[in-house]
């Protein structure tokens, strides 16, 4: 009878441990990755949280209200990945701090679009015109590329990825190209015949970057791939397996749609190989 009721506390004893032991092990399955966003109110996060979680991925999503302050976290190892910039803001960023942050995956792109108070056209502007743009190196360029595509002003043969308003060789119509902060770039609408704006800053500022321009990139142009929007890793962990499959994810069909029907159209999602990332990526450091 002893023998008994030692056998039977033995076999529930290892039960317990077994059940307690497979408990640990699904929770050990779990991994957490932070991801530094700047704002993180987009229709795709918690889609792709949802997605990512399923695989036994636990997403936390860190906001920053500062352009320049994710890919110092990243860096630091504040945060895991980051995904909130396009290639080439991430390649000046390297450029200047020596930092080794990669892109490891292409997201969407969000492009740069004119907007007015003033005019309807782009054709509409006149002798001596204002027009605000983004200061920070990469957007500065691409608003001035942007306003090269109408003609309305040459660049240099040598202005780059980051050239500046002293690289305009012909401007016919003397327009006043005014840099500021990409913030400011709404607020001052009032007082320019037009306004370059950032797509993100566009729809903070209650635009529709899909319907209020009158003027926008074109997203089958082969020249905007610097500034298609990636998710950046520290290069170490650029084949991450678990970093990779969140890429994955969220360039699946079903936040493809998320992403077009959150941004009324403003947005597209872009698949790009890391052949092509790395591509484009190095153009920048030379």
């Amino acid at each position: 009878m002893k023998k008994l009721w030692i056998l039977c506390l033995t076999l529930v004893t290892a039960i317990v441990l077994s059940a307690c032991g497979d408990k640990a092990s699904e929770g050990s399955e779990t991994v957490k990755v932070k991801i530094g966003v700047n704002g993180s109110d987009g229709a795709q996060w918690p889609l792709l949280k949802e997605k990512a979680a399923k695989e036994g991925i636990e997403i936390e999503l860190v906001e920053f209200s500062d352009y320049t302050l994710p890919n110092n976290a990243l860096a630091q190892g504040d945060i895991d990945i980051n995904a909130f910039q396009h290639i080439a803001f991430l390649g000046q960023y390297v450029k200047e701090s020596g930092k080794k942050l990669v892109p490891i995956g292409s997201t969407m792109l969000a492009p740069m679009g004119v907007y007015s108070e003033k005019i309807k056209d782009i054709s509409e502007l006149k002798k001596g015109d204002k027009i605000a743009i983004p200061d920070d190196p990469s957007n500065q360029a691409r608003a001035l590329r942007l306003l090269e595509s109408t003609g309305l002003i040459t660049l240099a043969d040598d202005f780059g990825l980051f050239g500046d308003p002293t690289k305009i060789t012909k401007n016919d119509l003397n327009l006043e190209i005014i840099p500021m902060s990409a913030q400011q770039t709404p607020r001052v609408l009032p007082d320019v015949a037009a306004s370059i704006i950032n797509n993100g800053v566009a729809g903070q500022a209650g635009f529709s970057p899909g319907e209020d321009p009158i003027l926008k990139e074109k997203d089958a142009d082969e020249s905007i791939h610097p500034y298609i929007n990636i998710i950046a890793a520290r290069a170490e962990d650029k084949d991450n397996k678990t970093y990779k499959r969140i890429v994955e994810l969220y360039q699946e069909a079903d936040i493809e749609k998320v992403i077009k029907d959150d941004t009324n159209g403003g947005s597209y999602l872009v698949k790009l190989t890391q052949d092509q990332l790395d591509a484009a990526f190095a153009d920048l450091q030379k």
